[in-house]
């Protein structure tokens, strides 16, 4: 059994390295080629630079004027998160916690929604968006996606909540509490770990938005860097500039990776924290 199940670990740590390569190989791939010249790149892909070319780097951020597009993101993320996370916990607590006629429907047509491609939402979404003037507008994106809620956080966030004990809900009733000082005071303090788990994968999933931005945003000035590369992406037709749109690619990334780099703990556990508190 033990020589069984070490020739598993083997082969799994085998499996596990070439997926990590298989993701790691074009990030540096990238990262090289953003050092380089355009000849160089058009001669060899594969070839190291002869010269390192940081300049590439002030090329890419201005010339796509990166600097904007990171300030709408900064916005849109930012206020989006706060808000979202804020009624993600709202709603999870009402369905959870709180006992109400039609409750139980409601959690059934939320699972209902589960089977239904999130595709087919984007008519309806866009004819309402547009008949309350809120397409071109940042502010309109952060109400689309802040209250549009995702199934897979309410149920993660719900799990977590169900499975605290009652006991200091009901002491403060008893002291005079009302149900949002309940909520924000004893149910807020306790979820945190679940609440952060959230805003971690909210901020994952809002920065790395690209159709929704791509879909509602017209004004290039107010592109968050999704859609600002896709433009940037667009350009190489005519100009075929590869390595300052890798250079581009590269600052565009450096937020996420620090993101991942400093909630990777955190961020695995709340991939199996559902399971274990549901």
């Amino acid at each position: 059994m033990t020589e069984r199940r070490t020739l598993m670990d083997g082969i799994w740590r085998i499996l596990l390295f070439l997926w990590a390569v298989s993701i790691l190989f074009p990030v540096i791939w990238i990262l090289y080629q953003s050092v380089r010249t355009n000849p160089e790149f058009f001669q060899d892909i594969w070839a190291l630079p002869t010269d390192i070319k940081w300049s590439n780097y002030s090329e890419a951020w201005n010339s796509y004027d990166i600097g904007q597009s990171l300030l709408n993101t900064l916005y849109y993320v930012g206020v989006a998160l706060v808000l979202g996370t804020f009624l993600t916990t709202l709603n999870a607590y009402a369905l959870t916690r709180m006992e109400f006629k039609g409750r139980k429907l409601i959690w059934g047509l939320i699972m209902l929604s589960l089977f239904l491609p999130g595709i087919n939402a984007l008519v309806p979404q866009y004819i309402l968006m547009k008949s309350l003037n809120l397409t071109n507008s940042l502010s309109g994106l952060i109400i689309l996606d802040s209250f549009g809620e995702n199934v897979f956080f309410l149920m993660l966030l719900g799990g977590f909540m169900s499975s605290l004990p009652k006991d200091l809900e009901e002491s403060a009733h008893m002291d005079g509490a009302t149900i949002f000082q309940t909520f924000w005071r004893v149910m807020v303090p306790l979820s945190t770990p679940g609440i952060v788990t959230v805003a971690i994968f909210k901020f994952l999933g809002l920065y790395n938005n690209f159709l929704g931005p791509f879909i509602y945003l017209g004004d290039p000035s107010k592109y968050t860097i999704g859609v600002n590369m896709y433009q940037a992406n667009m350009k190489m037709q005519y100009t075929s500039d590869w390595v300052t749109m890798f250079a581009g690619v590269m600052i565009v990334m450096v937020p996420s990776i620090i993101f991942y780099v400093l909630f990777q703990k955190r961020i695995m556990e709340g991939a199996t924290m559902g399971a274990m508190k549901g």
